[in-house]
């Protein structure tokens, strides 16, 4: 039993720093795409916004919902024109 004024044990505490965040391996698996074109597009600046915590790499899911929001909307529509080919 911890006295008063004692740090809690880690292990006894929840892990709540990451949450709402997901690593490049994670989102690659989620969007069927390879961690590869993932590291590509962040050095082209054109994917999701990402951070890094030394070798690490998280995007934040609620800025990687609006990157893929961003998409759709910017996404060229075609139009059907006469009947088919």
């Amino acid at each position: 039993m911890p006295h008063l004024g004692s740090m809690p044990d880690p292990k006894d505490r929840p892990r709540t720093l990451l949450v709402g965040w997901i690593s490049r391996l994670d989102l690659a698996l989620e969007l069927g795409l390879s961690v590869d074109t993932l590291r590509r597009w962040e050095a082209m600046r054109t994917g999701p916004p990402c951070v890094r915590a030394g070798r690490k790499v998280y995007y934040r899911r609620a800025a990687v919902e609006e990157w893929l929001e961003e998409q759709e909307q910017s996404a060229p529509r075609r139009r059907r024109t006469g009947g088919r080919r």
